[in-house]
């Protein structure tokens, strides 16, 4: 039997939404193992003078405890 637990991890870039992704994982994956999943709940941009300078996501991790 396996136990999952979820948290919410909020990750930023000047990239990308992809390269917010992949941050919080890794940021994510130095304290915590066994990682299986993530789920992007929300994203979002940061203009100044009319151009994006960071790009946001809220995504909720899943990793099984052992």
């Amino acid at each position: 039997m396996s136990i999952a637990k979820t948290i919410e991890v909020t990750a930023s870039s000047e990239k990308g939404f992809e390269d917010a992704i992949k941050q919080g994982i890794a940021k994510a994956a130095e304290t915590l193992e066994n990682i299986t999943g993530a789920w992007v709940m929300d994203q979002s941009v940061k203009v100044k003078k009319g151009k994006i300078t960071e790009y946001g996501v809220r995504m909720k991790l899943t990793f099984i405890l052992k």
